[in-house]
């Protein structure tokens, strides 16, 4: 046997029935399906409630110690590979550079993005922002258009972050996300906790809606048809179900700026889950968000900014702008007046 298989078979032993539980929600149905019954036992380590079985019930189910373990520990690898979870948190994401679309390399070393930073995608239209968010999504190794290579937590990934359904390792969010199935905002968020298998799965719905409706400029409710959202409410559900939600530890968000979402919130809320966030975007507002941004051109990353205090000065002052017109926009849509008195809430120039 493995010593690998060995630590995570006596890792199984050694906990109590109700931690793992807690750890695996979905252990649940593995007793269920193999009439394992644990109720009022739930204190136990695994180990223990294994050697109280008399031998006729071992007999009887034809267990022995090694295949039961073995069957628990090969049951958990198969579910979490299903629901895209992962052993090896991601850390930090490298960009290895390739070349511009005149064959010419690419003028860095390498790029690092660490969990919870921002980072902002710039330059011309039809310059190869969206390219870069595919390689990555791809995890490239010399193998695109660009011949870049892309490393997961210092190393080459493995292989199912391509071709896995259940593992994902990007989540990507763009500016058309348009439902088509004909479901309440609570059944699709259902099916999703569900797929998930989580453990509180009404807490879970509740604070994904809570978290959508911080960021849309309408809210709406959990009974609303997600085919009736509009556009800033559909991105705001998906950005809180991804940063909530989804398992995957990369966000990729390819131009968002007039999504009609509060931006500055849903970045907040991405990072705060921990995830590495790449941004492709023409806004002055939202690059300045980024702890850094890569600027591209004619198809290469032609250089690496970091975003200066000078910078941040700016983006204080873009941020009063920008609530200002959201002042303007909120009273147009409601048939207000507007007047030189609104400017006291925004920026007054």
């Amino acid at each position: 046997m493995k010593i690998e298989q060995m630590k995570k078979e006596m890792y199984l032993k050694e906990k109590s029935i109700d931690e793992l539980l807690r750890e695996f929600p979905f252990l649940t149905s593995f007793f269920d399906d193999n009439n394992i019954d644990v109720s009022g036992k739930e204190r136990l380590t695994l180990g223990s409630w294994f050697d109280s079985l008399d031998e006729d019930e071992i007999e009887d189910r034809a267990l022995d110690e090694e295949t039961f373990f073995g069957a628990v520990s090969e049951y958990i690898k198969q579910m979490k590979a299903f629901l895209g979870e992962n052993d090896n948190t991601i850390e930090k994401l490298t960009i290895i550079p390739g070349r511009n679309k005149s064959g010419e390399p690419e003028n860095f070393s390498s790029i690092e993005i660490s969990k919870s930073e921002i980072i902002s995608i710039v330059g011309p239209t039809g310059s190869g922002k969206s390219r870069l968010l595919a390689d990555i999504e791809w995890t490239a190794q010399n193998d695109t258009p660009t011949g870049r290579k892309i490393l997961i937590n210092g190393s080459i990934p493995d292989m199912k972050w391509r071709f896995s359904s259940g593992n994902k390792l990007v989540a990507q969010l763009s500016q058309n996300m348009n439902f088509v199935i004909d479901l309440s905002v609570y059944e699709f968020l259902e099916l999703h906790a569900e797929s998930r298998m989580v453990e509180n799965e009404k807490e879970v719905i509740e604070k994904i809606i809570n978290a959508a409706n911080e960021l849309a400029g309408e809210k709406f409710d959990r009974e609303t048809p997600i085919t009736s959202l509009s556009g800033g409410q559909s991105r705001a559900l998906m950005i809180a179900d991804t940063a909530i939600l989804s398992s995957s530890p990369i966000v990729l968000i390819d131009e968002i700026e007039n999504a009609g979402i509060d931006r500055k919130k849903a970045l907040k809320l991405l990072v705060g889950e921990e995830k590495i966030v790449l941004m492709a975007t023409h806004d002055p507002l939202l690059a300045l968000m980024g702890d850094k941004r890569i600027v591209i051109n004619n198809g290469g990353i032609e250089k690496l900014i970091t975003t200066s205090e000078e910078e941040k000065k700016v983006l204080s002052r873009l941020e009063k702008i920008d609530t200002t017109i959201r002042i303007f926009r909120e009273k147009m849509r409601y048939g207000e007046i507007l007047s030189e008195d609104d400017f006291k809430g925004g920026y007054n120039a």
